[in-house]
């Protein structure tokens, strides 16, 4: 089936050759008319996927929990920008905010909040959602908007949207994989001409032909960014999407559409885009700025770390049946282990400036 997308695509591939993995990506989510993030409704349930803020307000709660205890251990700060990147709906934001304030006045009082969102669209929901914090709350469409100060931030399934650069190992070496179109003019995967620095691949010797390595300059350079924003004025950073701890070969460009997995190549515009997050280039980003690393570990033990049981039985406490077992459904959706379960494919990765220990993370020795 082809779609308004992929008919424009195909007509650039005539004019221009074969896209790469980087230029696919940015179009299907990105195209000013057709793409993913301007025609549809990626979030809930009916949408193509549920991100963990929606699936409970325990997610946001224990996010605000560790923000509180970041600005404690960076010395309670007079001046605090809370900022989130990407964020969705706005109901992280909102679950973050409730806690904060309860916690902690003092750092709700000074603190102001910053959502960098591009999406007129998903500007217009976020409004809806946090429009009890007024005045408090700024928007901005680049990071680079956010006024200087010290700043506490949260990145939860941003980075797997930032597009990817992807090479196969053929005989001659590694080659950039490209979309082009087959014999029968359907888009396909193809190799192109660009080649990958031996320096950039994992120790260990060549693995088989046809085998694929992603890179992600663009993420990157945002993360660089954000610890560039730490280095100079102090603070937190906590990054959480899917990914692996460490570098590895293998493909991981995948769509979803429905909640169902489809053919990256199916349903260009119509199925959300992603893939897995590096977090050990992410980390060797952040030290390259000069970051502290507070630790990286699975979502579940991260969130049980700052007390997602203790808060689950308390939101339980004297409801009735079927309300409680929806709260253990949902901490068994947010944190349980296992082969494909949110708590071990997603990660936490923390930064910060200066050097600061923070739990759930064990000081690194």
């Amino acid at each position: 089936m082809t779609t308004a997308l992929g008919e424009k695509i195909k007509a650039i591939i005539r004019t221009n050759g074969p896209l790469s993995i980087t230029d696919y990506f940015s179009l299907c989510l990105a195209d000013p008319v057709h793409g993913y993030y301007k025609t549809r409704e990626p979030f809930g349930q009916s949408g193509d996927f549920v991100t963990a803020p929606e699936i409970s307000q325990l997610f946001g709660e224990m996010i605000g929990v560790f923000m509180v205890h970041a600005w404690q251990r960076h010395g309670t700060p007079a001046q605090v920008r809370l900022v989130e990147i990407g964020p969705g709906r706005g109901t992280m934001m909102s679950d973050m905010l409730r806690v904060i304030s309860k916690l902690a006045p003092p750092l709700y009082d000074v603190m102001t909040v910053h959502l960098v969102e591009t999406s007129e669209r998903l500007q217009g929901f976020q409004r809806q959602t946090l429009e009890a914090y007024g005045a408090k709350i700024s928007w901005h469409t680049d990071f680079g908007e956010v006024p200087e100060g010290f700043t506490l931030l949260a990145a939860n399934e941003l980075f797997d949207a930032i597009p990817i650069r992807q090479f196969v190992r053929t005989a001659n070496g590694f080659r950039e994989r490209m979309v082009g179109l087959d014999i029968s003019d359907e888009l396909t995967f193809t190799t192109g001409v660009a080649t990958l620095d031996p320096l950039l691949l994992p120790d260990g010797g060549l693995p088989p032909i046809g085998t694929i390595f992603e890179i992600a300059p663009a993420r990157q350079a945002v993360m660089t960014t954000i610890c560039d924003r730490l280095a100079a004025h102090g603070g937190t950073a906590l990054a959480i999407d899917y990914g692996h701890m460490a570098t590895s070969f293998g493909d991981t460009l995948q769509a979803v559409r429905m909640h169902e997995y489809d053919s990256p190549l199916e349903h260009p515009g119509e199925a959300d885009l992603t893939s897995h997050v590096d977090f050990q280039h992410l980390a060797q980003t952040a030290l390259a700025s000069g970051l502290h690393i507070n630790g990286c570990c699975h979502q579940g033990d991260f969130l049980v770390g700052l007390g997602l049981l203790e808060r689950a039985a308390a939101l339980g406490r004297d409801q009735d049946a079927a309300t409680q077992e929806n709260i253990s459904v949902a901490v068994e959706r947010l944190a349980g282990a296992g082969e494909g379960k949110m708590g071990e494919l997603f990660k936490v990765l923390a930064v910060s400036s200066p050097a600061i220990d923070l739990l759930p993370f064990r000081p690194v020795s």
